[in-house]
């Protein structure tokens, strides 16, 4: 089970607001969530448009959660995204470092 941190969608007709979940990624947009970690108005000023529970927030990220697209960018303005960012860069260079050793051993071994 896959967890995604995600916007769920509440307001009326051309009025939308947005509470930010974890959520199973099996599940539909609106439906059953695990928590709620934040809460995203779009339609209102900047300085009280995005509230986020960064606690939460960081222990789904270091659970393995993954953001979407867009709560992505609503963590990067935040400035939340960027340390977990850094640490995904990381771990992936080092994947490719390992594989490419393993590419070379098998090349030398042929």
């Amino acid at each position: 089970m896959t967890v995604k941190l995600r916007l769920q969608r509440y307001g009326t007709k051309k009025a939308p607001y947005y509470r930010i979940v974890a959520a199973s990624s099996t599940v539909k947009r609106d439906g059953k969530f695990l928590e709620i970690v934040g809460l995203y108005h779009p339609l209102v000023k900047d300085d009280k448009q995005v509230r986020l529970d960064k606690e939460k927030i960081s222990a789904w990220l270091s659970k393995g959660a993954q953001p979407s697209d867009t709560v992505k960018s609503i963590l990067s303005k935040a400035g939340m995204w960027k340390p977990f960012a850094e640490v995904k860069a990381a771990k992936k260079g080092a994947k490719n470092k390992r594989l490419n050793e393993k590419a070379r051993a098998k090349r030398k071994a042929a």
